[in-house]
C-alpha cells in the first residue's frame, strides 16, 4: 500500500498538463488512502478547478482525519485554496468545522463559498454532539441558515439555506418542535415572498418532505461513537461563546455567559452520545 500511494503522489507530483493533473489527483483520490491528504490538500491550491473538485471529493470521502489539516489550511493566504478546502469541510460535516461554515456562510464574500457552508451548516454530524452542547450548536446553525435565507443577495445561496434548514429540520423535530416551526414559518414567506423562481421551487419540495416527513414514523438513529476528544469539544464550545459574544448585539436573544456554564461539565463529556 506504501508503495502504492508514492507512486500515486509521483503521478501527482509529475503531471506536466492539466488532464493529466487532473486524472493524477482522481486517481489518488479514489485510492481512499490517508496518507493521501496533505497531497489532496496541496492540489486545492492549484489552478486546476477540476483538479481541486476531485481533491474536495477525495478528501471528504476520507473524512474527520482530513479535518486538522483543512482547518489549518484555513490559516493560508491562498483564498482559492481556502475556498476549496471549506467546501470540503461542508462535505465532511464534523463538528469541529462548525465555527468556520457559521462564519463563511454569513459573511464569506464569494457565493460559492457561502453556498456550500449554507448547506454544509444542515449536514453536521449531530449524532455526535454531547447532549448539553448539542442545543447550542443547533440555535447557532438555526440563526444563521435563517438570516442567509432571508438576507443573502445571491438566489443559489438562499436556495442552499433552504436545503441546510430543511435537513435541521428533520434534526430538530422531536427535540425542538418550537424551532421547526420557525423554519416552516420561514419557508411559508419565501414561497410567497422570495424573487427567485428556482428558491420558490426549492422551498416547495422542503415543505413537501416536511409534510411527508410529520406523518411518517420517525426514522430509528443508531448510536454512533463519536472520534473527537473532550478537548475538541471544549475548544468547540469556547468557540461558539467568542461568537456569542462578539454577537450578542445581533443576536440579542442570546446571552453569552450561559455557555460558560457549561465549560466545566464538557470536560467531563464523554466521547460518543
Amino acid at each position: 500500500m506504501t508503495d502504492s500511494l508514492s507512486s500515486l503522489i509521483q503521478a501527482v507530483d509529475a503531471a506536466d498538463s492539466s488532464k493529466g493533473l487532473l486524472e493524477a489527483v482522481q486517481n489518488l483520490a479514489d485510492a481512499h488512502l490517508e496518507g493521501s491528504i496533505p497531497t489532496l490538500i496541496a492540489a486545492l491550491s492549484y489552478n486546476n478547478p477540476g483538479a481541486a473538485v476531485a481533491a474536495v471529493d477525495g478528501l471528504i470521502q476520507l473524512g474527520e482525519a482530513a479535518v486538522p489539516p483543512l482547518l489549518e489550511q484555513l490559516d493560508r493566504h491562498n483564498y482559492t485554496a481556502r475556498a476549496w478546502a471549506i467546501r470540503a469541510l461542508a462535505g465532511i460535516g464534523d463538528p469541529r468545522g462548525l465555527i468556520t461554515l457559521l462564519g463563511v456562510a454569513t459573511a464569506d464574500f464569494a457565493l460559492s463559498v457561502r453556498r456550500a457552508a449554507a448547506r454544509g451548516l444542515g449536514m453536521m454530524k449531530w449524532h455526535w454532539f454531547p447532549d448539553n452542547l448539542l442545543e447550542i450548536a443547533q440555535a447557532e446553525v438555526l440563526e444563521a441558515l435563517l438570516f442567509v435565507a432571508q438576507q443573502d443577495d445571491e438566489w443559489i445561496v438562499r436556495y442552499s439555506a433552504v436545503s441546510g434548514l430543511q435537513s435541521l429540520a428533520d434534526e430538530i423535530a422531536l427535540t425542538y418542535p418550537e424551532w421547526r416551526s420557525q423554519i416552516e414559518s420561514q419557508f411559508e414567506q419565501m414561497a410567497i415572498n422570495d424573487s427567485n423562481e428556482a428558491v420558490r421551487a426549492r422551498v416547495w419540495m422542503a415543505q413537501q418532505h416536511l409534510r411527508a416527513e410529520t406523518l411518517a414514523q420517525p426514522p430509528t438513529v443508531e448510536a454512533q461513537p463519536s472520534p473527537l476528544s473532550d478537548t475538541d469539544w471544549q475548544m468547540i464550545l469556547e468557540k461558539l461563546y467568542d461568537r456569542k459574544g462578539q454577537e450578542r448585539v445581533v443576536f440579542a436573544e442570546g446571552d453569552p455567559r450561559r455557555y460558560k456554564e457549561l465549560a466545566g461539565s464538557i470536560a467531563q463529556t464523554p466521547d460518543s452520545v
